[in-house]
């Protein structure tokens, strides 16, 4: 079979939709002033801004002054860890499973407050249980409390139970207040991480109980380097970039008009998609299909995450070939074509184990040998027969797969 270019890396990012790309084009060559002068020129660009920020808040189910435009997912999590916490000996309570960039700021905060590392059960889920109760043993505690549970994680795909989770905040947050009536309450605050989720999941903010959101808009067909951080109503936030009085005095520095205005034109997108729910069970569908028939083709394999499909994004498979190095895999897949990823490379860049996947109780051996296929709303099943022929052979020709007896 002639060799194709098959990507299944999509949670890594996503190839930017034709729309976005002809409307950053456009900015680059005719929106290009600088958004916040007074002259006509830059409020042209300051009004397409806004219209790309009325764009996501539609996409959230929220207001558009409730968005912060960033640089994208990273600086929108330090942006929320820093904003509310800003280096008090409060507690930020997260888990080992969440993205680097919660895991390794809230790392760093536990030298300044607490970082409480909340457990993590079968296929990594957090129970709203042990949330409650990590954040009610704080009641006494110096300073704010931020809870940091990421909505869908970007290697299994598990969607947390996120609604729930908030409503736990919401709880110990009252039961809190009646502790300590009369005296300074300890505050406490919700951020999720959506950097997976948005786009891919309907998400309405007004009907939830979460206070900050991260996303970021390379992950649902937008530009890199542009990403938002939704902040509640009435919510004060310390500003972690100083330097100018963008994003309501939020976030310093001059707007990436262009990029903003693709980010909108890929929010608008995704909220179209989203209503689209055949196209939504047909991408699921095809999913499941592939993940079934992996599975078939390599009896030894296993996938990691929730039993249930149902509790994973549908575009996100994880799969375990234990006692093999998921680089060699990958390699393997690469030079026919085939891009997928796995944990996180270390400096020497030879991978080692994805600490999500430990963090999970995978042993070491599967998680070495764990790699993600993740797809897109653009991704065909021709791809995928493409890809189901070329896995299984590249996993035989590095000896996983035993001869049965």
């Amino acid at each position: 079979m002639t060799m194709q270019l098959v990507y299944l890396d999509n949670n890594a990012t996503t190839k930017p939709a034709d729309e976005v790309v002809e409307a950053v084009s456009h900015a680059q060559k005719e929106l290009w002033a600088n958004p916040s002068s007074v002259h006509r020129f830059g409020q042209t660009a300051r009004q397409k801004i806004e219209l790309a920020r009325a764009a996501v808040a539609s996409l959230l189910g929220t207001h558009p002054r409730q968005i912060v435009f960033t640089s994208g997912g990273t600086e929108s999590n330090n942006l929320a860890i820093h904003g509310i916490l800003n280096n008090t000996p409060g507690s930020l309570v997260t888990s080992r499973i969440e993205h680097s960039a919660i895991r390794e700021p809230a790392e760093a905060f536990g030298k300044v407050g607490s970082a409480v590392w909340l457990p993590v059960g079968r296929g990594g889920l957090i129970n709203p249980k042990d949330v409650f109760d990590a954040v009610l043993a704080k009641t006494d505690a110096p300073g704010p409390v931020l809870v940091s549970v990421q909505w869908a994680n970007n290697e299994t795909g598990t969607i947390q139970p996120i609604h729930d989770i908030a409503q736990a905040v919401r709880l110990a947050r009252e039961q809190i207040a009646e502790q300590k009536p009369g005296r300074p309450r300890t505050r406490v605050f919700f951020h999720v991480d959506a950097c997976q989720a948005v786009g891919k999941i309907p998400i309405n903010l007004d009907e939830s109980a979460i206070d900050l959101l991260t996303l970021s808009g390379h992950k649902f067909h937008g530009p890199k380097g542009v990403g938002a951080l939704y902040v509640r109503r009435g919510l004060r936030l310390h500003r972690h970039i100083l330097g100018g009085p963008q994003e309501l005095n939020r976030r310093g520095g001059t707007e990436n008009a262009d990029s903003l205005i693709g980010m909108g034109v890929a929010a608008d997108l995704a909220k179209a998609f989203l209503s689209d729910h055949n196209k939504l069970a047909e991408l699921s569908a095809l999913r499941d299909r592939f993940e079934a028939d992996l599975l078939k083709a390599v009896p030894t394999a296993q996938v990691n995450g929730p039993d249930d499909p149902s509790q994973r994004l549908w575009n996100t498979t994880n799969i375990a070939f234990p006692s093999l190095e998921a680089e060699a895999i990958l390699m393997g897949l690469s030079e026919k074509g085939i891009c997928a990823s796995a944990g996180a490379a270390c400096s020497s860049g030879s991978l080692e184990p994805s600490p999500v996947l430990l963090a999970m109780g995978i042993p070491e051996p599967a998680a070495h040998g764990s790699i993600r296929l993740s797809l897109s709303r653009l991704t065909k099943q021709q791809e995928l027969d493409y890809a189901l022929s070329v896995i299984p052979e590249v996993v035989r020709r590095l000896g996983l797969v035993m001869p049965s007896s």
